[in-house]
């Protein structure tokens, strides 16, 4: 279990220092400032055992702006109650949700903070088929309103409403119109920021998929530029997104367009350098934000990427052409988005680096919350940390945290909330005191954040290098996603088996199920049962082929009849609840949409073992004479030892069977 101490080192941490806190608090609406009751009333109405207008402790709030217009808040604690004094709105619940962290037995004692950052923000992914339910999104911006977190940013490449567009979003579960102003309602209680995020040049397959939208086809996932027709496309779609939401701000993509210019832009232009296409492009784009009173905001990797002779987002030997710096809009914000380092220096030079196109990089951070089945949160813990301190060190006014669900939103997105606290502390404090982390986390989610952070260990097998070692020649680091390798890869074709070197790791996850059945019993525990689940499946997978193949080729046929009915067996009953648990937990935070891609993973699961159960009791009763899938021997692919695994992370299509289909 790893947790940051107070110089951002991560460390083993004690779980369970204290219980669930009890201290209660009692206001009065009609007393409160208006700018806050709606908010209010909406974290009572979840929170009413710890906060109502019945009983508890006197609270108060009054709005005491800073005279220079910062953030800060101070929180006066007497025998009389609790007043608490704030700046602006997201202050105040700032300040409630610590209140709410003080554990039982510990005395309210006054405290102020003055945030580090003018903005901090969460980005929530809606793209990758799971599109969070209203009432999930409603309970993400309380968690964040309680953690002072003043921006939401909504990704929605396809996932929601464009008038006139039937096809766009099409059976994706996208969200309305009406849902995107229920939305921004909630988030102005809340003191938030609700922002759009859409993509106006690459990442639009989901789209680009259907025969309506061939015209708008450069390649398979980019939009074709210097095209009237498609502008007036990016038009509806930015006024889709806009319109419903009170902020002037929108993210408008224009990340990871890789082949720019090489699809049928090249038939109708001839070849044409990256650089200008995306400049050109942008400049069109920036022109309808502007006729729509919109400030745009891109990523900044393909400039970098362009520059790259490796296409490579963070080769500090880029070079980007002074002509091509100097035709970038100076009032379109650029993104710098890094998830994979864990040295503040490295953030540092490329904050420098993004300064010196001219304008003022926003920074985006990372909990890892896509490619896997739960937050990597040990390495987002340090990715994290280090990201904070050289922001804050370079004095960067704007951060935002990403929680994506690439390769189809397996994970449980509120599994990355421990990521969203630690990425709060920091931006409220110099430096982040662990107690306080954990009280905070329990005040505002209502669990214990050493179980949460204890589930990482599904990833994490004893052994392996807690910092990963450096992949390609960038120093980019990766989190692993070992459960989810052993999980998907075919049960009688393993051939990731080899790289873990013959070594079982089925008492690992045996006691980690363990662990987490136990912390399921704990309040705010539920949400682990899944987690523990995974680890138990894993407790038999892991070894369940190796122990096949060395039976079948020690001839012992009673061993192999015992390992199907025990080992088989109680592994596909174990899978049948897991895919069922998986299930529940989709359609409790997600929409509908998007669950037949997880419904069918396990199905595949499920048939692979049930065919290699049925390949088994066809040779031992006779009916074929070899099982060839189990007498081939593995080889090991990838040339790295166990302490180098976190470089590996794969995706559902390469793990899933060793012929490259998707």
């Amino acid at each position: 279990m790893l947790l940051p101490d107070q110089a951002g080192v991560i460390r083993s941490g004690s779980p369970h220092e204290t219980a669930m806190p009890a201290h209660r608090f009692r206001y009065t609406s009609s007393d409160c400032p208006a700018e806050i009751r709606a908010g209010l009333a909406a974290i009572a109405a979840e929170r009413h055992d710890r906060l109502n207008e019945r009983e508890g402790a006197p609270l108060s709030f009054i709005q005491a702006k800073h005279a220079s217009g910062r953030r800060h808040l101070e929180v006066i604690a007497s025998a009389q109650g609790v007043e608490v004094r704030y700046a602006t709105t997201i202050d105040a619940f700032r300040a409630l949700g610590r209140l709410l962290g003080v554990p039982d037995g510990t005395p309210l004692t006054s405290f102020a903070e003055a945030p580090r950052f003018t903005e901090m923000g969460v980005m929530i992914d809606a793209s990758r088929n799971g599109v969070l339910h209203p009432h999930k999104i409603g309970e993400l911006l309380r968690r964040f309103a309680l953690m002072g977190l003043n921006q939401c940013v909504l990704y929605t490449e396809d996932t929601f409403e464009v008038p006139g567009h039937p096809f766009f979003g099409y059976l994706r579960g996208a969200y309305t119109q009406e849902d995107l102003r229920a939305f921004n309602a909630q988030a102005l209680a809340l003191g938030i920021e609700l922002v759009p995020c859409m993509q106006t040049l690459g990442h639009l397959e989901q789209v680009l998929q259907w025969p309506a939208y061939a015209q708008y086809r450069d390649t398979e996932a980019i939009l074709l530029a210097e095209d009237e027709p498609t502008y007036a496309f990016i038009e509806e779609m930015i006024l889709a997104a806009s319109k419903p939401l009170s902020s002037t701000r929108i993210y408008i993509g224009m990340d990871e367009a890789h082949g720019l210019g090489q699809g049928r832009y090249k038939k109708l232009h001839g070849a044409v350098p990256p650089f200008e296409i995306l400049n050109r492009h942008l400049t069109r784009v920036r022109a309808i934000c502007a006729k729509h009173g919109l400030t745009p905001i891109i990523a900044s990797d393909m400039y970098f990427r362009l520059g790259s002779v490796s296409g490579h987002y963070y080769d500090d030997t880029c070079v980007i052409p002074p002509a091509v710096k100097d035709a970038i809009p100076k009032d379109v914000r650029l993104v710098y988005w890094d998830y994979y380092h864990t040295t503040p220096a490295f953030y540092e030079d490329w904050i420098d680096r993004h300064r010196a196109l001219g304008s003022e990089p926003l920074v985006w951070t990372g909990v890892w919350t896509w490619c896997r089945m739960w937050a990597h949160l040990g390495f987002s813990f340090k990715a994290i940390d280090a990201c904070m301190v050289a922001s804050k060190k370079k004095g960067i006014a704007e951060v935002s945290l990403c929680m994506w669900g690439d390769d189809g939103m397996e994970s449980d997105v509120f599994s990355g909330l421990p990521g969203a606290q630690l990425f709060a502390e920091h931006g409220h404090a110099e430096s982040v005191d662990p107690r306080l982390l954990r009280d905070n986390f329990r005040g505002v989610c209502g669990g214990e954040l050493d179980d949460w952070v204890r589930a990482s260990d599904l990833d994490q097998l004893p052994g392996m290098a807690e910092d990963p070692t450096p992949e390609f020649t960038f120093g980019m680091e990766t989190a692993p996603n070992i459960a989810k390798w052993i999980l998907w890869q075919d049960p009688a074709l393993s051939f990731a088996d080899p790289q873990f070197d013959g070594r079982s790791y089925a008492g690992h996850y045996r006691t980690l199920a363990a662990d987490l059945d136990q912390a399921t019993t704990r309040p705010g525990g539920v949400r682990l049962r899944f987690p523990a689940q995974l680890a138990r499946v894993l407790a038999i997978k892991c070894d369940l082929r190796r122990h096949l193949a060395e039976r079948y080729h020690a001839g012992d046929r009673a061993g192999l009849k015992a390992l199907v009915a025990g080992e088989l067996a109680t592994l596909r009953a174990d899978v049948d609840q897991l895919w069922k648990l998986h299930r529940a937990m989709w359609l409790d935070n997600y929409r509908p949409f998007g669950l037949e891609v997880i419904d069918q993973r396990y199905g595949g699961l499920r048939a692979r073992l049930e065919t290699l159960s049925d390949r088994f009791d066809d040779y031992l009763a006779g009916r074929i004479d070899a099982v060839p899938e189990i007498a081939v021997a593995l080889h090991k692919i990838w040339d790295v030892k166990l302490d180098s695994l976190p470089e590996m992370m794969h995706l559902y299509h390469r793990l899933k069977s060793p012929s490259m289909m998707k």
